[in-house]
């Protein structure tokens, strides 16, 4: 599944599934240009990638905020010159029964997880009808198809994500643009590994699979949808979940 000569960028690039697909992505070819707020981070992975042969540039910037990503964006269509790869990763969470939770804390989870999503494709997407050739790959959730409880918010954005997913996949496909997401179950990154043991044991109950997934599982998933064997999957939920939540 080579990339070569593609371009991609990566939001929540500096950690977890997001690093993982930066450097999956790199891997198969594509040059990269990754977004997150942890500029030393960010650093670390453009290093990374570079030391083995590749191209990466990094960009500072947090997703909540328009302007933020416009300005990035620019800058990396100036220095690559197109993108023809978008993965919107960039996630957060803020946990609280629905009967507690602050309107800040859902416009927060809101704004990160989905907003950005869809300004990140209106900014790119320019770029890829020119070229008539795109793929958009948002990172969704198992949670964003069956809900969890006191996760009304992020439930809520993941499957916004969804939908967003397939609304653009319909404007687009007549330009040879595809747009899928990857439904993630449980992941170990740093987002779930402040959960108890306890919790984890009781996670791996319900996975037919009888383990819990790792970063590299999702990217490999993205790596596919990036490449042209997927070039006839479009508006599609990829579930990477061991088997969590099925049909």
């Amino acid at each position: 599944m080579t990339l070569t000569g593609r371009v991609a960028l990566v939001t929540g690039a500096s950690q977890g599934i997001g690093r993982a697909c930066c450097l999956k992505l790199a891997e198969a070819g594509a040059a990269m240009a990754i977004c997150a707020r942890s500029q030393e981070k960010l650093k670390e992975v453009a290093d990374q990638i570079t030391r083995a042969g590749g191209s990466a540039m990094f960009f500072s910037v947090d997703v909540a905020d328009e302007e933020q990503i416009k300005t990035a964006v620019k800058a990396a269509l100036s220095h690559f010159g197109k993108i023809d790869i978008l993965v919107n990763n960039a996630g957060i969470t803020r946990d609280q029964l629905l009967l507690r939770m602050k309107r800040a804390d859902w416009d927060a989870v809101l704004n990160t997880n989905l907003t950005s999503a869809y300004v990140c494709t209106q900014q790119v997407i320019g770029s890829m009808l020119k070229q008539r050739w795109g793929r958009i790959i948002n990172i969704a959730s198992v949670f964003g198809q069956i809900g969890q409880a006191g996760q009304v918010n992020y439930s809520s954005s993941k499957a916004g994500l969804i939908g967003l997913t397939m609304a653009i996949a319909r404007e687009v496909a007549s330009r040879n643009i595809t747009a899928n997401a990857v439904a993630p179950g449980f992941i170990d990154t740093a987002m779930t590994s402040v959960l108890s043991e306890d919790f984890r044991q009781n996670a791996m109950k319900v996975i037919p699979l009888g383990r819990i997934g790792t970063p590299d599982d999702v990217a490999n998933a993205v790596r596919f949808l990036a490449s042209d064997e997927a070039s006839y999957i479009t508006g599609h939920v990829l579930n990477v979940n061991g088997g969590m939540v099925m049909g």
